[in-house]
Parts: structure tokens; sequence; C-alpha cells
């Protein structure tokens, strides 16, 4: 009986262990860092690397089995690492986080917003509940995330750092048009309160990924992955340490006089090249 493997997509237990960051082992040391989406992709390297950079980390999803199976090889490698159970989408469920977290270790110092999720299809086809779905998670999500954690820095009279994983959206991406809305809803939000902010010690700023492997390739055609790969002039995907060690320059004191700002991590894709996350139309061929 033939058996047909899974391709994995991202960065196995074992490459998330040996990586070596170019920041210093203690950079983050007595800091609480919050990551949402955390079980897995962008969100579980970033955990790694804030982790191996001296910070308690905590991860936030919506599935415990998830979060507690990532981090089992974190704390086998010695991170202090906690798992967070909630939904963005629900203000309660984010204010419980919050809560919890606070009792657990502490108000958190950094915020890193990487919970997101989107599915391919033309735009033109999308249903009411396909469309809010996206909006909901990837925009009202991020937004309640934020307002509540800039809440808490400012009753406690404390600084804080956001960083907000979104998209690169200059020239839109075909067939997934509903998070482009939601990411540029972020970056506008985010370089708006980013002033508004300020004078709570509170800096906001966003890191675009452009082609980056990870396990969220899953719901894309070989086709669309093969187009994502060539769509920057280095022709290759980027990894999540990418990401990950840029949200670490944002949100430690490299960025300390950077807010409001996108920090674009896409090979060069928005000078190259198209990508296509549906079939791409004869029309264009």
């Amino acid at each position: 009986m033939e058996t047909t493997e899974t391709p994995q997509f991202g960065l196995s237990d074992e490459e998330l262990a040996a990586y070596e960051s170019v920041f210093r082992s203690d950079l983050f040391a007595g800091r609480t860092v919050l990551i949402t989406g955390g079980g897995s992709g962008l969100g579980k390297a970033a955990a790694w690397l804030f982790g191996r950079l001296g910070a308690t980390v905590i991860i936030a999803g919506r599935r415990l089995d998830r979060l507690e199976a990532a981090a089992a090889p974190m704390k086998a490698n010695g991170l202090r690492v906690e798992c967070c159970v909630a939904n963005i989408r629900e203000r309660e469920s984010v204010q419980a986080l919050f809560d919890e977290a606070a009792i657990r270790v502490g108000l958190p110092h950094i915020l890193i917003n990487n919970a997101g999720g989107q599915f391919p299809q033309a735009a033109i086809d999308y249903s009411v509940k396909g469309w809010n779905a996206v909006i909901d998670t990837n925009l009202n999500g991020t937004w309640g995330m934020m307002q509540t954690a800039a809440r808490r820095w400012r009753d406690a009279d404390l600084p804080g750092s956001i960083v907000n994983i979104v998209t690169v959206v200059e020239r839109g991406m075909p067939g997934v048009a509903h998070t482009c809305a939601a990411r540029a809803g972020v970056i506008g939000i985010s370089k708006s309160v980013a002033v508004e902010w300020i004078p709570y010690g509170i800096r906001v700023n966003c890191v675009a990924p452009g082609a980056i492997m990870t396990e969220g390739h899953v719901v894309y055609s070989d086709e669309a992955r093969e187009s994502y790969k060539r769509s920057n002039p280095m022709l290759r995907f980027g990894d999540a340490f990418d990401v990950a060690e840029a949200c670490a320059y944002l949100a430690g004191p490299s960025g300390k006089f950077i807010t409001g700002e996108t920090l674009t991590v896409d090979g060069g894709g928005r000078l190259w090249g198209e990508f296509w996350a549906i079939p791409k139309p004869d029309y264009f061929k």
C-alpha cells in the first residue's frame, strides 16, 4: 500500500533549536514577550528567537494542544515559555489573555501581533462570511490586541513596544485581496497610533514579509508556491527567522528611535515580478 508523505513547509524543531541569532544572547533578559499565533510558523520562530535572547515568552493561540506541542521543545532547550489560549477575534478573550499573562509572568513588555490567516480565492467569489472572517482576524483582532496592550501599559505607567506582522501591500496580491485589505488597515492604524501613543512611551511598528516559507503554504497549490518563490529577484523563499530577526530589531534597543514604520522583508519582491495565489488568468499569460 502506497503512502503519501506530507511535505514539510517551514523549519523543523531541530532547525529552530539550532539557529544562531545575530543578536547577543541576553538582549531581552528580564523582558516578557507576548506572541499571538505562537504555535506555528512565524510566531513559533519568533518565540524561539526571543526565548534564546533571554526573554520570557508567552505564546497565545486558540488551541492549547498546538501551543503545548510548540512549547515542549523550547522548554527542553531551557527557554522560559508559557502557553495561553485566546481568540483574538473576541475582545473578552483578549482581556482574559492579558489578565492571565499578568498573573503568570507579569504584564508583557513587548507584543508581537502575528496571529492571522487567509485563504486563496478570486475576490469576485468571496462570500460575506469568508470576507468577514479574514477581516475579523487580521484587522479587528490585531487592533484589539494593540488597544488592550496600550491601555494596560498606559494604566501601569509603563512603556511598551508593538510589532505587527502584515504583508507587502503596495502592489496588491491577486488571490488574497481580503488579507491585503486587512493588512493595509493595520499599517494605517500603526502609523496613526504611533504618533498618538508616543506620549505613553509606546512604539508601534510593522514587519511585512514577502515570500517566506512556513506551514501556511499548505493552503496554496504547487503552482502558487512556485509563483511566490519567483516573486523576488533572489528567486527563493526566505525563512521564518528572517522575519523574527526583524521583529527583534524593531522591538529591542536597536529600534528605540523607530516608530510608525514598516520593515519589508521580501528579498526585493516589491521591485520585481508578480505573485498569483490563484491560477493566473490566460489573459495575463
